[in-house]
């Protein structure tokens, strides 16, 4: 097992069981790159051709609105980012996937996906697994927004996700818990007080 792609494949033996044939493909199907601070991943209105797998870095989604950018999400190592329906569909991205750090990641094309969940049951399962984790996360994030107040949603983030807190400048932070960039400024003087 290589470096770059250790943690990529400490998650997956994590998840289901592996066997070598199953770490050797997704070894040579898993391209690894390396990014700098404000690469653009996937282009607003473009196809998304990659899923990413994080080793090291953020990473955020945001789409336009009005003129303004609103972070709809922030991934951190290990975890899987993409523009999600323009990958699967093949359509174009509503949004814009950007690097907010130097990232350190592994990419796999949708044609190479799909032969390694064909070739690799185990990789189908995963894919699965992680998709379902997914969905649980998306539909406790939408509660979060509509039940808790812009300091609760702080703190959550603050608990779950300290890495994200040190790491990511606050104007994404605050669109991401869906506050204006002051209204966090001033929970954050609350908290400290």
């Amino acid at each position: 097992m290589d470096n770059a792609h250790a943690k990529l494949l400490q998650l997956v033996s994590k998840l289901v069981k592996t066997d070598a044939h199953d770490l050797n493909m997704a070894t040579r199907l898993f391209e690894h790159i390396t990014t700098t601070k404000g690469t653009v991943l996937v282009a607003h209105n473009k196809r998304a051709t990659h899923l990413y797998f994080i080793n090291s870095g953020f990473i955020r989604n945001y789409y336009l609105q009005d003129g303004l950018e609103v972070t709809s999400h922030i991934n951190c190592p290990p975890g899987f980012i993409t523009s999600f329906n323009s990958f699967i569909n093949g359509t174009n991205s509503p949004e814009v996937v950007q690097c907010i750090t130097d990232c350190d990641l592994l990419r796999i094309t949708k044609k190479d996906l799909d032969t390694l969940y064909q070739e690799c049951p185990n990789w189908g399962l995963t894919g699965r697994l992680i998709y379902e984790q997914a969905l649980a996360y998306n539909e406790q994030r939408t509660k979060d927004i509509m039940t808790l107040t812009a300091k609760q949603r702080y703190l959550n983030l603050l608990a779950i996700h300290p890495d994200i807190i040190q790491h990511v400048p606050l104007q994404y932070i605050a669109s991401f818990i869906g506050i204006k960039p002051e209204s966090l400024s001033r929970i954050r003087k609350q908290i400290i007080s």
